[in-house]
């Protein structure tokens, strides 16, 4: 994917050191960064073309919702200012899940920034697994209507 704009962000801002799971922040391996997850779903992994970093999108963002910006997670203010805005091109290794996404946002709903986000999933008619597997077992228990013609 060409020309994505990142930014980045760190633990000593306001959503301290957990991501949107309630995990600890990833700098290792493969590192968090945050997204409006009806862009880009919770669960996506991507590599960064020109430093060959791997990220999944395990968080979310006030300031990304509406946005096709991708926060990066540095694990110092130094590696988050150094890096900065660039535009850069990803590959995506795997893309994350819409639906997982809006099971994590539901509860969350009171807050402006999840129903942003819940809003656009909807629009794509997105629906929440639990709903799919709650509508599934109705039907499977409703009493098949086949009646003989005599």
């Amino acid at each position: 994917m060409p020309d994505v704009r990142t930014t980045a962000y760190t633990r000593i801002e306001k959503g301290g050191r957990r991501n949107a799971l309630g995990k600890y922040l990833s700098g290792h391996h493969v590192m968090s960064a945050a997204s409006d997850w009806s862009r880009f779903p919770l669960g996506t992994r991507f590599r960064i073309c020109s430093t060959q970093e791997e990220f999944i999108i395990d968080d979310y963002g006030t300031a990304l919702v509406g946005t096709s910006t991708i926060d990066l997670y540095k694990p110092t203010k130094l590696e988050m200012k150094r890096w900065g805005v660039r535009n850069v091109d990803i590959d995506i290794l795997q893309w994350g899940s819409e639906e997982q996404s809006l099971k994590v946002l539901g509860p969350r709903a009171k807050h402006q920034t999840a129903r942003r986000m819940i809003a656009s999933l909807r629009k794509k008619n997105v629906v929440p697994a639990s709903k799919v597997a709650s509508a599934s077992k109705e039907a499977s228990a409703r009493p098949s209507s086949s009646r003989t013609l005599d």
